[in-house]
């Protein structure tokens, strides 16, 4: 009777608690549900430059010093049988006239149908010619000074007389809103010309891409996710109630985290396009345990109340650690300096815990109010598992040294792999090669002498020199000819390069005359011309207000970070020996810098961030078994798949990037779910008095259906990434597929083994 009644009341109690649950969880989730009206898309790849920074500090100041190095835009337009067509280039020139005219945000637009040729007379005035006179009907001669003037080759017109470019500089830091004016300008007026083809490239429409993509995947993942798992559960579960029940709980979580985010005002970066899916097939991992175990305590018999109390008591605590272990592994990237992964990784991780806390708040209070399902009395699958399983297990028993060789040479390939990974990034690197912005970006960057900007500035240690002093001036200008004939930098603004050119303008145009001048007399007419040019706008561009430093800008191909990282130690090899002993400082800085800065740092953040996953996981199983052993035991075969997908990526040739390198954090705590779920089975057998072997066995065949299903989900959930157009996000989701399907194959061989040979149980007294 004491049973019975304590039972009463613990059921009794449990009615009034869950009313409270369901009203507060109703509740947050309406406020919540208010709040996704604020989220928005974040395309500001400032954010990822390294914070608290010495270059990101000097980066800000040179560009307020001077200006963006990366507001512009590039249009570059085709023609096939050549540019130099009166009738294409009257075209040209009517379009660019029309943009600076009619399109917003503009501040300047040049083409080589308005740029003009200048001569200097030799009393101080001056004349110009434009470089296409659209009046005569033979454009050869205007076509053979052009290319004898460098500045122009490779900037205005391309080397091969198939397109030329209109370089466009706009408002610096355009919002979305009117980016999307700007370029929805320029590409209607484009239209009425009928150019064979035109491509734009420039950051204002790489953020209409990034945030209309970002946008529209995060919903396709939404929809694609959502059915998947109405696939999974049906398949599971084989019951409108299997579908339901456990769906209410993942859409809850994810409009929690989203509604979170609104609250905060913080917006979606890149790379939470991916929370959707992650939080879709990370909460399924603990709603299919705690289904899957319920369902199992009713077909013993059990009343519904008693079969929640057990799955609650034998699940409750291995699913808070899986959600733990999986949660340390996104909050371990807070460690990395860059703003967006630590965003993610601080939204991520709470949104697991806020769906282990629905689960297991949530679910047993569904599993009560509704019916059970009606055919739980026969698990048709169960039949199969245990047969399969079983035989895994015997061979098991029968191979372990095998398995313990295999797991060592898996290790030794992955060595070698490795050993090959490379370390590298380009700025167009996340948009797939099949995207028209994309192809864009590579004519421009193959035609025009790159789309990476370039940024070097040299300033004067001595504060009584001045860089318009002759000397200055020609050390300045070797440094511009390594930077053109060994560096490879198209030149776009610098004094020096200006200098030049008024030179050669002062000369007739004679291009033997591209150079410094010889004498100071001519060089003080050349510098009183700068001064005024633009009003004075043009020099605050090159230097600052006491003259003392310069600024050389330019652009180069996208080589990749690994290649100018190689070009850059040369350079600064170069600087130091020209530059240093003379009386120079030198500083190269821009966004692209500070990118590959960005990588290099975050190789070793990720490393910190890893390791300390590691640690914190190993201490948790070892405080959990009050054993060393088991702590190098539980870690051991979730080191195997992270050596597996970092030896895949060498051997394949994925490089080591932002979107690739978080990838080893998040992997590792969610795979470490299926060893946690194992041991805790195995742990609760022990301690109900079974043999070591026994008890293995048991956790073996009880778990080991829960763990490939909860993988194969998770896998195909993240296999669903594949079909983002950003290749970082196609990245993740392959990897992570590859690592947790490894992982669960060294959780149900390696894990088993390494129980079986080096753990023992400590004998009861």
């Amino acid at each position: 009777m004491n049973e019975i009644s304590v039972k009463n009341v613990g059921e009794a109690l449990f009615k009034r608690l869950f009313w409270i649950g369901i009203t507060a969880i109703l509740l947050v989730t309406i406020f919540l549900a208010f709040k996704l009206n604020n989220l928005g898309f974040d395309y500001d790849f400032e954010k990822f430059f390294p914070v608290n920074d010495d270059e990101t500090a000097y980066f800000f100041e040179h560009r307020e010093k001077y200006e963006s190095d990366n507001d512009f835009l590039l249009i570059a337009i085709e023609r096939e049988k050549g540019i130099f067509n009166k009738d294409f280039l009257t075209d040209v020139d009517q379009y660019s006239s029309e943009i600076q005219g009619k399109a917003p945000y503009i501040q300047q637009v040049i083409s080589i149908t308005n740029e003009k040729e200048r001569f200097i007379l030799p009393g101080g005035g001056g004349s110009f010619r434009k470089w296409i006179d659209l009046k005569k009907n033979d454009l050869k001669s205007d076509s053979i000074r052009i290319y004898r003037s460098k500045e122009l080759v490779n900037s205005l017109v391309a080397s091969d007389g198939k397109s030329l470019c209109i370089f466009i500089r706009h408002n610096d830091y355009l919002s979305k809103k009117k980016s999307d004016e700007l370029i929805g300008a320029v590409l209607k007026m484009a239209e009425k010309y009928g150019f064979e083809k035109v491509r734009v490239a420039g950051r204002t429409i790489g953020q209409k891409f990034y945030i209309e993509k970002m946008t529209s995947e995060m919903f396709f993942f939404i929809s694609l996710s959502a059915a998947l798992i109405v696939l999974f559960l049906f398949v599971a579960f084989r019951s409108l109630w299997g579908i339901l029940l456990p769906q209410v709980v993942i859409v809850l979580s994810t409009v929690w985290v989203l509604g979170l985010m609104g609250w905060f005002n913080e917006p979606i970066n890149i790379l939470l396009i991916t929370l959707p899916s992650i939080m879709f097939v990370v909460s399924m991992s603990d709603v299919i345990h705690l289904v899957s175990r319920y369902l199992d305590a009713l077909r013993s018999g059990l009343s519904k109340f008693d079969a929640i109390m057990v799955t609650v008591k034998e699940i409750g605590f291995a699913t808070f650690l899986t959600s733990l272990t999986t949660a340390i592994g996104f909050y371990s990237l807070y460690l990395v300096s860059v703003q967006p992964i630590q965003v993610f990784g601080l939204v991520t991780g709470t949104g697991v815990m806020i769906a282990y806390l629905l689960t297991i708040v949530l679910l047993p209070i569904l599993f009560y109010i509704f019916p059970s399902p009606q055919k739980i009395s026969v698990d048709h699958d169960n039949n199969f598992w245990k047969d399969k399983l079983h035989r895994w297990f015997s061979w098991l028993l029968k191979n372990p040294k095998k398995v313990i060789w295999l797991n060592i040479l898996l290790l030794i390939i992955s060595g070698i792999g490795v050993m090959m990974i490379k370390v590298d990034n380009y700025l167009m690197d996340d948009v797939s090669a099949r995207e028209p912005l994309k192809q864009d970006f590579n004519y421009l960057d193959e035609h025009y002498g790159g789309i990476r900007p370039f940024e070097l500035v040299i300033s004067l240690k001595d504060p009584g020199l001045n860089i318009w002093d002759a000397a200055c001036l020609k050390e300045i200008d070797k440094v511009e000819k390594y930077l053109t004939e060994r560096y490879g930098v198209q030149i776009k603004n610098s004094l020096v390069n200006t200098l030049k050119i008024l030179n050669r303008s002062a000369h007739a145009g004679n291009p033997d005359y591209y150079k410094l001048p010889e004498s100071k007399r001519e060089l003080r007419n050349l510098r009183r011309i700068v001064r005024i040019a633009g009003q004075g706008r043009y020099v605050r561009s090159v230097m600052d207000s006491l003259h003392r430093e310069t600024r050389i800008s330019g652009m180069i191909p996208d080589w990749g970070n690994q290649k100018v990282t190689g070009k850059n130690t040369r350079l600064k090899h170069f600087l130091d020996k020209e530059l240093d002993t003379k009386g120079f400082e030198y500083h190269i800085t821009g966004t692209a810098h500070l990118f590959d800065k960005n990588l290099r740092y975050l190789s070793t953040s990720l490393v910190q961030g890893l390791s300390l996953s590691i640690v914190i996981v190993a201490l948790i199983m070892g405080f959990i078994y009050r054993s060393f052993r088991m702590m190098v035991i539980s870690i051991i075969p979730n080191i195997i798949p992270l050596a597996a997908i970092a030896g895949i990526m060498g051997f394949f040739g994925v490089e080591l990037k932002i979107s690739t390198a978080i990838v080893f954090t998040i992997a590792f705590g969610i795979a470490v779910d299926d060893t946690i779920h194992l041991l805790g089975k195995f742990k609760h057998e022990l301690m109900q008095g079974k043999s070591k072997l026994y008890a293995l066995k048991r956790a073996y065949l009880t778990t080991g259906k829960a763990m490939v299903l909860t993988t194969l989900i998770l896998c195909a959930g993240f296999m669903l990434l594949v079909f983002s157009s950003f290749m970082g996000t196609f990245f993740m989701g392959v990897m992570m597929s590859v690592t947790l399907f490894v992982a669960l194959v060294a959780d149900l061989t390696l894990l088993p083994v390494l129980l079986i040979l080096f753990y023992k149980v400590k004998e009861k007294k």
